[in-house]
């Protein structure tokens, strides 16, 4: 239906959109306000994200594979956890975690494209096993550990409430 340069920009539009709604929803929960519009669209934009990744080519199961079947996953009980369960009891921390986790996944892919795509980073981190690589993740999952913490501490009381 497109051609895979047209996909491709169209993907990454998805990602992007997704990451930058994602920033806002879990700011607004850190701040303890639900930014319905903006949870909304990060949870539609993550899962196209997800989605539309497997219809690249591919030969092997990659790790992007695998991370986007865990965000799919991970997804499906973010969204069971705002819509059905109406974040009551549990079910907010439940949200926020895997929300966190769903925004954490979409930037770990995003970081590895620009990681082995751009060609100044590839020299710094010419493949997964690359020092530079890891330490790029591994920061990335320090930042998410502590937005995740700061979310579920904020997001306890939510300061404005109604109707989903």
């Amino acid at each position: 239906m497109f051609s895979l340069p047209v996909f491709t920009l169209i993907h990454v539009v998805i990602s992007v959109i997704g990451i930058v709604a994602g920033l806002v929803a879990v700011g607004g929960l850190i701040a303890g306000v639900r930014l319905r519009g903006w949870i909304a669209l990060f949870l539609l934009t993550t899962i196209l994200t997800s989605a539309t990744g497997y219809g690249f080519p591919f030969t092997q199961v990659l790790p992007s594979h695998i991370v986007g079947a865990i965000s799919l996953v991970d997804l499906a009980i973010a969204l069971f956890a705002i819509y059905v369960k109406h974040l009551v009891g549990g079910w907010r921390k439940v949200f926020v975690i895997t929300s966190v986790i769903a925004l954490w996944a979409n930037t770990f892919v995003l970081m590895a494209q620009l990681l082995q795509k751009t060609p100044v980073l590839a020299t710094l981190a010419p493949g997964p096993n690359a020092p530079a690589f890891g330490a790029t993740q591994g920061l990335i999952v320090l930042i998410f550990i502590v937005i995740g913490w700061l979310a579920v501490r904020g997001f306890r009381i939510e300061r404005r409430d109604g109707p989903l």
